[in-house]
């Protein structure tokens, strides 16, 4: 099992990350909250990582905070989310914000992250409850710094709130909506996070 790494941080285009570690390079997918506190290209970056093995498939997840991490972990063990749900929560919310809404049972904050809807948000509710106030100020122990400037910010962000979920038509109203010039992807994607939650 693969549970951490550090090595060089080659590409990021979201969700997607490329780490180059001792000459083997490991494509992860990370959720958003971690790509924007990522290093920019070429800088040295410690993930925390989830490996997780299908009949079909092998897949590598990465993560800066070993909070974000825990929830991945403990959304999937609810029935009927996935590695891409577990994603697109993390994507949304911080892990606090998360916390906040299942100890609320605050189920129609939840249906507003793409993927949930009301029966799966009131599991979320029901089964993570008693589990999520441990996630709250885990220390994290990844390396952060500034983030590299995307050559077009608008269609990255596009391509990355697709992946998380989002329906094409309701993707573009939304960065049309919020981008702003001088905008990077990572900027594009927050403020549509935050006007797609609500928040």
């Amino acid at each position: 099992m693969i549970g951490r790494l550090r090595g060089t941080l080659l590409s990021k285009q979201p969700p997607w990350l490329l780490l180059e570690v001792g000459g083997v390079g490991y494509e992860l997918e990370a959720p958003m909250s971690t790509v924007y506190d990522l290093p920019g290209i070429g800088k040295e970056v410690i993930l925390l990582t989830h490996y997780a093995v299908k009949e079909d498939s092998v897949a590598l997840y990465g993560f800066l905070r070993e909070s974000e991490r825990s929830l991945f972990r403990s959304l999937q063990k609810v029935s009927g989310i996935g590695a891409k749900i577990a994603l697109a929560v993390l994507s949304g919310v911080s892990t606090d914000h998360f916390a906040r809404l299942v100890q609320a049972g605050d189920v129609v904050a939840l249906t507003k992250i793409p993927g949930i809807g009301k029966k799966t948000a009131e599991r979320i509710v029901v089964e993570l409850r008693d589990r999520v106030d441990g996630l709250a100020g885990v220390p994290g122990s990844g390396l952060a710094t500034g983030a590299a400037m995307p050559a077009d910010a608008a269609g990255e962000a596009t391509v990355a709130l697709q992946q998380l979920g989002y329906k094409p038509a309701e993707v573009s109203r939304l960065v049309q909506k919020v981008a702003a010039e001088g905008d990077d992807a990572e900027a594009i994607i927050r403020k549509a996070l935050r006007a797609a939650l609500g928040s």
